[in-house]
């Protein structure tokens, strides 16, 4: 069954009163369940663009994209995700117990679950020490583990994430690189898009290369790097 699928995905952004920029040019393809995919590509080429129309944040001017089967713009497709934001904004008044309690009560927890899912997800993200911190000290990686607790806590069926190993040491990108592989076990789906190849073609089941808002390739992950040279000069020469 595919759990995202993208059809002829077109998106076009005004600059000045003549000028306008195709974010997104023509975009097909689909994520199976239990796949964990990848969504690569140099800065600028539409990667953002597609995930927040995937979340209902911005709207194609063509085309269709759909959430288990139901289009974008409908709430309901987005009840079973899952979002790890690449620049999230976080309350740092609060402490990091106080920030995932707080968005358990907007999903609707109950008391019971609260407590028992807080605890454990910060443990899962290694940040349980730091529960008790304002999130004013948390460090740029400490924040990112946190918005990945967070994305979890409605045990969602699909994760997108973009570029949810940002701002990690190395040690920390393998934790959750782990953690990824650890959710695709439990039959989660994994969507991420992410600038760090080698990381992509770990884990990865599948991965698309976007250049310009243009799919270039759509397939395994064995040697993306070098795909990823060799796409990226013939847009260039």
């Amino acid at each position: 069954m595919a759990v995202i699928v993208l059809k002829e995905v077109f998106k076009t952004y005004k600059k000045g009163l003549r000028q306008s920029i195709e974010a997104v040019k023509d975009l097909n393809f689909t994520v199976e369940k239990k796949e964990i995919f990848g969504f690569v590509g140099p800065n600028g080429a539409g990667k953002s663009t597609t995930i927040k129309i995937l979340m209902g944040l911005l709207f194609p001017d063509k085309g269709e994209a759909r959430l288990f089967d139901i289009r974008c713009d409908d709430p309901v497709a987005r009840k079973n995700v899952g979002f790890v934001p690449e620049q999230p904004v976080l309350y740092d008044h609060l402490t990091g117990e106080e920030f995932l309690c707080f968005a358990a009560e907007l999903y609707g927890l109950s008391q019971k679950e609260i407590m028992s899912k807080v605890w454990k997800l910060l443990e899962l993200v290694g940040i349980k020490e730091a529960g008790k911190w304002k999130l004013r000290s948390y460090s740029k990686g400490m924040q990112q583990r946190l918005v990945i607790a967070h994305a979890l806590l409605a045990d969602p069926e699909l994760i997108i994430m973009d570029e949810p190993l940002s701002g990690l040491d190395p040690i920390g990108r393998m934790e959750i690189i782990n953690l990824i592989d650890s959710l695709k076990k439990q039959g989660k789906t994994i969507f991420f898009s992410s600038h760090i190849l080698h990381d992509v073609e770990t884990i990865c089941d599948r991965v698309a290369l976007l250049i310009r808002g243009e799919l270039k390739f759509i397939g395994k992950p064995q040697n993306i790097e070098e795909t990823f040279r060799r796409e990226l000069q013939k847009c260039v020469s």
